[in-house]
């Protein structure tokens, strides 16, 4: 009579072995979570896992870093395109050179975006045309870059947007750009003159955002020429004022106009 066969230790000593992995059911899954560079870009790392001898928290660290990167920058291109900011102004196309008055380390200081998480202010002034809506847009995208919401208005724009919502208490606009952005960049400040009502909706703003989100203000006014700016109201412009540069960084900028360059520079291409 024979014997009984014995199981071999070494065979009980194995892992199971692991089902198949339904390929298609897998990045069918990943797309419905929304995962979608991780369901496109698995195939392809899966046969570089193989090459590389990649372990399995390696590629899923490849794949989710991919994701995030993807998420990031869709997050920045919708971000930049709600902020109304103008396309094509960045630092990397500042002329330092031709405006030597612009400390480039002072920009770069702003353009680490810490001014932001404190929740400070920003003025640009100086005359027409030296570049001042330029930098204000530039630190506008580097606001996005950095995670920050941004809302950009020229100063009419503005105006409108406030004037309509005039009878509206503070509280109740809590969900309107101006008011809760992270970084509101007001433009071309100063060319008119506001009346007494747009001055107590420009300090209305001010007072709202104070310690709560940052402004970058650009005008072609130096501050003593504020209250003339704002309806010839010393009050109400001493009441702006006092909450614009209890925390604020100020960008003099006193240069050569580019677009009376770019002026010469074409007449003298003249015949």
């Amino acid at each position: 009579m024979s014997r009984p066969s014995r199981p071999d230790p070494a065979a009980e000593a194995l892992p199971p072995k692991p089902p198949a992995t339904d390929l298609p059911a897998l990045l069918e899954q990943l797309a419905r979570l929304g995962l979608d560079f991780a369901a496109e870009a698995l195939p392809d790392l899966l046969g570089r896992a193989v090459k590389e001898d990649l372990g399995p928290p390696a590629l899923l660290n490849q794949l989710l870093a991919g994701e995030l990167e993807r998420r990031e920058e869709r997050r920045g291109r919708t971000s930049l395109k709600l902020s109304g900011l103008p396309a094509g102004q960045t630092l990397a196309n500042f002329d330092f050179a031709f405006q030597p008055a612009v400390e480039r380390s002072k920009l770069e200081a702003l353009a680490t975006c810490g001014w932001l998480r404190e929740k400070q202010a920003l003025l640009i002034l100086g005359p027409p045309g030296v570049g001042k809506t330029h930098l204000a847009v530039s630190l506008g995208v580097r606001a996005v870059e950095c995670g920050f919401s941004v809302a950009f208005f020229r100063l009419e724009e503005l105006l409108h947007a406030m004037r309509k919502d005039a009878e509206v208490p503070p509280t109740r606009l809590k969900g309107k750009k101006y008011m809760k952005a992270g970084l509101v960049i007001i433009d071309e400040v100063g060319f008119e003159t506001f009346t007494r009502e747009e001055a107590n909706l420009f300090f209305r703003l001010v007072s709202y955002r104070y310690q709560r989100g940052s402004l970058c203000i650009t005008s072609n006014k130096a501050i003593k020429d504020w209250p003339e700016m704002l309806a010839g109201d010393e009050v109400i412009t001493a009441a702006i004022l006092d909450r614009l540069l209890h925390a604020c960084h100020v960008l003099n900028i006193r240069g050569r106009s580019y677009r009376l360059r770019d002026l010469e520079e074409n007449l003298k291409g003249r015949p």
